[in-house]
């Protein structure tokens, strides 16, 4: 199996999106659009790929600005958990909160769970729910990565001081689900330098 990948910081938060392909089939997964839709739909143009799914880790403003023109310009499908359904539904409101201003964002074409598959090209996209940071995260596991958000970050983890989050719900999911995965796995975060799961085991304050 063969894919692209590539990384964009991108909105005044410096939200991690990610771009994974299939190189055969060329199709592609969005994960978390937080902002700059035309740099993110640039880099597609770039790699020759075309988006079939946007993958949302969870629905803060900051991981959704983008949502909206990337969902209408591919054509692509929404997916996430339907507990954050409420949470991108005023994500709007969110923003203003923050002194910036989103479109309404579309709803979602599927909702997730833990255990799901999801088919893209060659690849098959685990789903994780991992709540805590919000009700409805998730984390998408394939071919020795994992898409984290914001449940955890290299030495450190997600708030979980927002609505719907938990400490003690975040730090099960990552014990119980993440650091299932071999030590070599690679962590792409929502924030920050990617890491891995033996570095995160052995050096992160919060599980040592």
């Amino acid at each position: 199996m063969e894919y692209l990948l590539e990384k964009l910081v991108v909105g005044p938060i410096a939200v991690n999106c990610y771009i994974l392909a299939d190189k055969g089939t060329k199709e592609a997964a969005v994960i978390d659009p937080g902002d700059e839709a035309d740099a993110i739909l640039l880099t597609m143009a770039k790699m020759k790929v075309r988006a079939k799914y946007v993958l949302l880790t969870h629905a803060h403003v900051d991981h959704v600005a983008a949502l909206k023109s990337i969902v209408q310009t591919m054509g692509a499908q929404l997916l996430m958990h339907k507990a954050d359904s409420l949470m991108l539904k005023t994500a709007p409101a969110q923003a203003l909160a923050f002194g910036l201003k989103i479109s309404i964002p579309p709803k979602a074409d599927r909702y997730v769970d833990d255990g799901d598959e999801i088919e893209l090209g060659a690849m098959k996209i685990k789903v994780l729910h991992t709540p805590g940071h919000s009700g409805g995260c998730v984390c998408y596991a394939v071919d020795g990565m994992l898409f984290v958000g914001d449940t955890l970050f290299a030495g450190s983890i997600g708030r979980t001081d927002l609505p719907g989050g938990s400490y003690e719900d975040l730090i099960e999911g990552v014990r119980t689900k993440l650091f299932a995965y071999d030590d070599k796995t690679m962590v792409y975060p929502g924030h920050g330098p990617e890491t891995t799961i033996g570095n995160e085991k052995k050096y992160n304050p919060f599980f040592t």
